[in-house]
């Protein structure tokens, strides 16, 4: 009876989600490569059993701030190592506008490649020509990247509050407050449109426990703010719990979004899978960046249905770090790392992320943000010294 409760429920989810049917062809290869996530220990790097049959091609936006010094790092580690990636460049920015590519042609190389490294777009406080929407909201409505995923993990060697954290922050990113609804109804007084559908709710509530079910997590938290707005996250909270009861294995809870805040900074080591909406998933996703180290640590990435952008779990410029060579590259050669490991080339991922590990762990090369006096390049270097086969 339980399992035909549950086969109907999921029929009339599937029908009320017209988006379901794509749901189970979503890029869910990426996630059986993201196992890794929940284990940071270093073990001897296994030699490939073949050589990569070809070369990727890699879409690679620079970024604003520091991404172009972060992004140089990347490129230097791949090549002391001979990873086989062929990036595609392109500059998009929103304060140096007259310099961006088309975000068409943009969008259109991430398709064709399915797979992108971003660094983080610097968004002003007035639009151009009244333009609301961000480069960053323009082009993941172009792609429909839908899911951003946040890994907030402790790493050996850095002193923080809490130890052994590790948990998923899954952030809904194509409505919601971002949604550039915004207009001066009289003069002084603004309204601003935060748009909830039960469609994109239901889509990031599926990602979400799919997530959890692929990387072996245990429990999903819904965070919101259903006693207040009633209706918007109201339908949010009622969408998780709908697709909740798809997954009897994963157990199911829901908090407020200040509790959620409160209870991150107490006691985070209660946290596995976490999904909410957009505003509260970009404040979420900073907060717990500075529980394992601040935002030079947290790699991160974004889901479509055909593509993956790679790009740090905290974005930040750090425009005034710009020539300062001081940035910490940290989060973006973890972030490479996941992206190698979408691409199957653990071999290469593997490399990386424990020579990473080994830098962190003794603690004579740090940069600026995490206490220490190293430049970037010092990091850098210490990381190909670090390189073992």
């Amino acid at each position: 009876m339980a399992v035909a409760r549950i086969s109907n429920l999921y029929r009339a989810v599937s029908a009320a989600v017209p988006a379901s049917a794509a749901l189970q062809n979503l890029a869910f290869p990426a996630h059986s490569r993201l196992l890794h996530s929940s284990a940071v220990q270093s073990f001897p790097v296994q030699a490939p059993v073949a050589k990569p049959e070809r070369r990727y091609p890699v879409t690679i936006i620079p970024g604003d701030g520091v991404g172009p010094e972060l992004m140089w790092a990347v490129r230097e580690v791949f090549d002391s190592i001979s990873v086989p990636i062929d990036w595609e460049e392109y500059f998009l920015s929103e304060v140096a506008f007259s310099r961006s590519d088309s975000i068409d042609d943009v969008a259109t190389s991430i398709r064709k490649n399915g797979v992108c490294l971003k660094g983080a777009l610097q968004s002003g406080f007035e639009g151009k020509d009244g333009e609301l929407a961000t480069l960053n909201t323009k082009l993941r409505r172009k792609l429909d990247s839908f899911a951003s995923v946040a890994n907030i993990k402790s790493l050996d060697g850095l002193k923080t509050r809490h130890t052994n954290v590790d948990f998923i922050i899954i952030r809904e990113t194509t409505e919601g407050e971002y949604s550039a609804i915004e207009y001066e109804a009289v003069p002084g007084i603004v309204e601003s449109l935060k748009v909830v559908t039960r469609d994109k709710s239901m889509r990031i509530a599926k990602f979400a426990f799919d997530y959890a079910v692929r990387n072996n997590r245990k429990r999903v938290t819904a965070v919101h703010k259903a006693n207040i707005m009633k209706l918007s996250d109201g339908l949010f909270l009622e969408c998780c719990a709908k697709i909740a009861d798809l997954y009897p294995r994963i157990k199911f809870n829901n908090m407020i979004i200040d509790n959620a805040c409160m209870q991150l900074v107490n006691n985070p080591h209660q946290f596995d899978v976490m999904v909410m909406p957009n505003l509260y998933g970009n404040i979420i996703d900073n907060l717990s960046a500075g529980l394992v180290g601040g935002a030079g640590v947290v790699p991160g990435e974004s889901y479509s249905h055909d593509s993956v952008i790679f790009e740090t779990g905290a974005r930040h410029s750090y425009a005034e770090a710009v020539g300062k060579n001081i940035a910490n590259p940290t989060a973006i050669l973890l972030t490479a790392c996941n992206m190698l490991r979408h691409l199957n080339l653990d071999y290469h991922a593997n490399i990386i992320r424990d020579a990473v590990h080994r830098v962190i762990k003794a603690q004579k090369v740090r940069t600026k943000d995490l206490g220490g006096h190293a430049k970037s390049t010092d990091f850098v270097r210490a990381v190909i010294s670090n390189v073992k086969f």
